[in-house]
């Protein structure tokens, strides 16, 4: 029998890791119970969903491949195994030295002037800036107006899985929730231990069962977007151009710009929908500002 107590330099993290994860179950771990499991335990998948890391990244560190994790996200599988303060120490002496350096800050991100001036005077484009991890921080009327039917304007995947909006408001909800996670995994890859990402990713993996089995996946790409299929509550079904740019001079922000075919049916409800927001209380969306 493996003495855990005798920590191997090479796969005593991993040992350690696979141990406590085999002892908690889905319920403490705030996961619904899905009947009889083939493994004792948590799966890889949903431990690496609740840290907020990728599956492969969590496979690499339980099989010894992977012996430099920050400690971020450290403190994260401590939080999902459910450490004690013991435990949690002995976590990060099997750690090597290199992991143990002061955690990072949380990125904070902010839309130049001239960018928001610019989405603004877009009066009949609807136009928004997103983050690293998909935060919207600058939309203009018209955005805000297309949004309006969910809660909140203010983070793309939490209103994609969390809102009971998106189900009607995207004509095909699955490829728009694939599209949202694989970025996700793209940020995951190069920063796997940024705090609002691990934040998120867990938060959603509590919360949404489907982004649990989707964050498993491990997209290899992006898939193509090229067009947003949506419903409307007050102008109907439209069908727009979508182009997300790079912004050069904010790395990791991006421009999403939707554009409807001039003369369409889609233009025409844009058109309308402008007047209809032109009314609005500018209270009306919060995004995030």
């Amino acid at each position: 029998m493996v003495n855990d107590s005798r920590p191997d330099p090479v796969d005593g993290l991993g040992r350690f890791l696979r141990s406590r994860r085999e002892r908690l179950g889905p319920a403490e771990a705030g996961l619904p119970s899905a009947g009889r499991r083939r493994v004792p335990g948590l799966r890889r998948d949903e431990v690496a969903a609740l840290a907020g890391v990728s599956p492969s990244y969590y496979s690499r560190l339980e099989q010894g491949r992977e012996l430099r994790p920050s400690p971020r996200v450290l403190e994260s599988l401590a939080r999902v195994l459910r450490l004690g303060e013991e435990e949690r120490q002995e976590l990060f002496q099997l750690a090597p030295p290199t992991a143990r350096r002061t955690k990072s800050p949380s990125r904070v991100e902010r839309v130049r002037p001239h960018l928001r001036q610019l989405i603004e005077s877009w009066a009949g484009t609807p136009a928004f800036v997103i983050g690293y991890v998909q935060d919207v921080l600058a939309a203009n009327a018209l955005a805000a107006a297309l949004y309006r039917d969910f809660a909140q304007l203010d983070n793309v995947p939490r209103m994609l899985f969390l809102d009971p909006a998106a189900k009607t408001a995207y004509r095909d909800p699955e490829r728009a929730k694939q599209r949202a996670v694989a970025d996700l995994q793209s940020t995951a890859a190069s920063t796997p231990e940024d705090p609002r990402l691990l934040e998120l990713v867990g938060e959603l993996s509590v919360r949404s069962p489907e982004f649990r089995s989707l964050w498993a996946r491990e997209y290899t790409r992006v898939p193509p977007y090229d067009i947003k299929r949506m419903r409307h509550s007050l102008v109907g079904e439209l069908e727009l151009r979508h182009e997300a740019l790079t912004v050069r001079s904010a790395p990791g922000q991006q421009l999403i710009v939707l554009h409807a075919e001039p003369g369409s049916p889609s233009a025409d409800a844009l058109s309308l929908l402008g007047s209809i927001c032109a009314s609005d209380s500018p209270e009306r969306r919060n995004t995030g500002q």
